[in-house]
């Protein structure tokens, strides 16, 4: 599954080195300049997941294999992007590839590091792309309403009325400043904008880049960003992007424990960024546990067992017939497959099976 974060926002607030910390895969530039980042960088970022761990811990297999997700380093906005300022169309275009944005708010003094817009001011910089991107849209909504309105007045094409209602109300929306996604389109609605890949259809996340000194209590341009969003329903997650790229240079597991000992951490705030980021995406994790292998495995929310099979292999949907699950719970409380089984723990689940969050799978197939 190629599904992709990408982080996005103002020049020079530390998306770049955001992304050098999470990505195990790829290395951005990270400078003091504008437009450092011109096309995107892609990296596959582990995702941390302590059910993975305890599992290894039991079965003691040949190797381990986490799940991934993919995190994009997009090129900062500036004000006009929508005009065509900056790198404009270009890093729109950017994002409109992305599932979901996490944007990273510079909540930090530092006269060393370039800034054109003033004062730090958290909510204003995040207007500034906000409102980029609302007007972007607001153009490709414009756009489609005039290819559909003459249709819709007509009376006698259902499809385009309703779209007509749906890209109104969208207009209307934008038009006051809101996001899409906050629209709350059903799915049958948001398939009157589909083909548009709205910008601010995408889920947020906020990372509020704090200095060093901020890292575990925030500072009040945190606190600022915190209370700005509320209403949005989005996650905050506070770091030091600086001490995070530290910790991810290291190599050595005894000097990344000895230093986040020192900065009283136990665990890299990234854990959570990326665990934040795998649920805005909306994903769930199954595993398969053997000696030879255990492995997380991603899929959708409610995803069915046959598509959950078909993760691994295409021929495990076409020739799905049951699946033996396990709760994750169960799998530790008894230690072992074997001892589920035998406890009456293991299930076998058909092609309607909802698979959830954590279970342990095994798949019967026949092509």
């Amino acid at each position: 599954m190629a599904l992709q974060a990408g982080i996005v926002g103002l020049p020079n607030v530390g998306k770049s080195t955001l992304f050098n910390a999470v990505s195990n895969s790829a290395k951005a530039q990270a400078s003091n300049y504008r437009f450092c980042t011109i096309e995107p960088n892609v990296g596959l970022v582990d995702v941390p997941d302590e059910r993975l761990n305890k599992l290894t811990e039991l079965v003691v297999p040949n190797r381990t294999v986490p799940t991934q997700m993919e995190i994009v380093d997009i090129a900062g906005l500036v004000k006009g992007a929508s005009k065509g300022e900056g790198l404009g169309n270009k890093f729109l275009g950017n994002i409109r590839e992305v599932d979901a944005i996490i944007h990273v708010i510079r909540c930090f003094e530092d006269e060393n590091v370039l800034r054109e817009e003033g004062a730090i001011n958290p909510l204003s910089d995040k207007e500034i792309i906000d409102t980029e991107l609302q007007l972007k849209d607001l153009e490709s909504v414009e756009k489609k309403m005039q290819r559909v309105e003459k249709m819709a007045r007509v009376g006698t094409d259902a499809k385009s009325k309703a779209e007509f209602e749906v890209l109104t109300r969208c207009k209307e929306h934008l038009e006051k400043g809101k996001g899409i996604f906050s629209l709350g389109l059903s799915k049958e609605e948001k398939t009157a904008v589909a083909d548009l890949f709205l910008l601010t259809d995408k889920p947020v996340l906020y990372v509020a880049n704090v200095d060093e000194a901020s890292m575990h209590t925030g500072n009040k341009f945190s606190q600022i960003l915190i209370d700005g969003v509320k209403g949005e329903g989005a996650e905050v997650i506070v770091m030091c992007n600086n001490i995070e790229a530290q910790i991810a240079e290291m190599e050595s597991p005894d000097d990344k424990q000895m230093f986040m000992e020192e900065y009283k951490m136990t665990e890299p705030a990234l854990n959570r960024l990326i665990r934040s980021a795998y649920k805005l995406l909306n994903l769930d994790t199954y595993f398969t546990a053997g000696v030879q292998e255990v492995r997380a495995w991603t899929i959708h929310k409610g995803w069915k067992a046959p598509q959950a099979a078909g993760v691994i292999h295409s021929d495990f949907e076409k020739g799905f017939i049951k699946a033996e699950v396990i709760a994750y719970d169960d799998f530790v409380k008894f230690g072992s497959e074997a001892a589920a089984r035998d406890n009456g723990r293991l299930r076998i689940e058909g092609k309607e099976y909802l698979v959830k969050d954590g279970d342990i799978m095994h798949f019967r197939f026949n092509v």
